[in-house]
């Protein structure tokens, strides 16, 4: 029962781009960074986490493939984690009807469990009254029968 995304892939200009992801606009984000590297060149931020140190030594168009490469990767990575999140949210949506099923069952247990506790001291009480009948009437049998002797 549980939903399955369809996580489709697009491919622009070899990167993927997820079409279920309405928030997050990669498309917006690679134009933005294109309009930065027009502008001034590669940032400043790119420092050895991004570009290893032969970075510096190759050329434009091969730091922009080793971009969209590593792009790609972490587009990958993203894939992988909305995926992730999303097995979670069914898992977690699975656990909260579990959850409300268990919480009616304890409320109905509850309820039969209070009115066995009623009918147990209502039956003691016709328990108890019996009891005292019984006791009067054997009294009764016992006068009786010494009137009788």
């Amino acid at each position: 029962s549980s939903k399955v995304r369809n996580l489709e892939v697009q491919g622009a200009d070899d990167v993927a781009v997820l079409e279920d992801c309405v928030d997050f606009s990669l498309a917006k984000t690679i134009s933005k960074t294109e309009e930065k590297l027009e502008r001034g060149g590669l940032p400043d931020c790119l420092d050895e986490d991004i570009i290893p140190s032969a970075g510096n030594e190759i050329g434009a168009e091969a730091q922009i493939r080793f971009l969209k490469a590593k792009l790609r990767v972490m587009q990958a990575e993203l894939d992988s984690v909305v995926c992730e999140c999303s097995k979670k949210d069914d898992e977690n949506q699975n656990l909260k009807s579990r959850l409300k099923d268990i919480e009616e069952e304890n409320t109905r247990l509850q309820r039969t469990i209070s009115m066995q506790h009623s009918q147990t001291e209502k039956y003691k009480m016709l328990s108890q009254e019996a009891n005292k009948r019984s006791e009067e009437l054997q009294q009764e049998v016992i006068a009786l029968g010494k009137v009788l002797q």
